[in-house]
């Protein structure tokens, strides 16, 4: 079983994060911001990979702090449940709609971490979720994963389904890049012989 589970605290934030990416989509997400709970279920339903998420931060500031270290420690839980990448896919993409809003996502589980984030949110907040963060969450997931991350909001009039489509579309990128391919009989996929 590929898993994991990070445990992060800081001055600003308590988190605990659990992933098996061998999972059926189970989920038991606490943030304390409800429109980012309801993200992360996308990714965990979407990628098929059980996800437990336990942040408490300072959310008396602003939802900053948690959202960012949620994606510093799903990176990192996913790049430990990844171990040496041996004969997975390590390429993945999605494009995912929701209305009238469109979004796709690729990611290669490179080793170099490399975030191109393009969408205008139409709204500054989705419940209680800032949408700038949705941006600073991707990054830092990038960053602590070690992935290369494109995306890329092609279209889309209401932020909430803009913000859905592109974390389910992530959820997809990442089950697909994550699953063992059986013609890598155990291999790292990449010319150099490591990731």
């Amino acid at each position: 079983m590929r898993s994991a589970l990070i445990k992060r605290t800081t001055g600003e934030t308590d988190i605990s994060v659990e992933v098996n990416l061998d999972g059926t989509g189970l989920k038991d997400i606490s943030t304390g911001i409800g429109f980012f709970d309801h993200m992360l279920d996308q990714i965990a339903r979407h990628g098929l990979i059980d996800l437990k998420v336990c942040a408490r931060g300072d959310l008396q500031v602003d939802g900053h702090h948690t959202v960012e270290d949620v994606g510093i420690a799903l990176g990192e839980a996913i790049k430990q449940a990844l171990g040496d990448k041996a004969g997975i896919v390590r390429y993945g993409e999605s494009h995912v709609p929701l209305d009238e809003a469109l979004s796709r996502v690729v990611l290669d589980l490179s080793g170099r971490p490399g975030l191109v984030f393009d969408c205008s949110f139409t709204a500054p907040m989705i419940g209680e979720l800032d949408s700038q963060l949705v941006r600073e969450f991707f990054q830092a997931l990038a960053n602590h994963a070690a992935m290369t991350l494109h995306v890329d909001n092609i279209r889309g009039e209401n932020a909430h389904h803009q913000a859905e489509t592109i974390f389910k579309a992530f959820g997809r990128a990442l089950r697909m890049a994550v699953e063992v391919d059986p013609r890598q009989a155990g291999r790292i996929p990449s010319t150099k012989g490591a990731l």
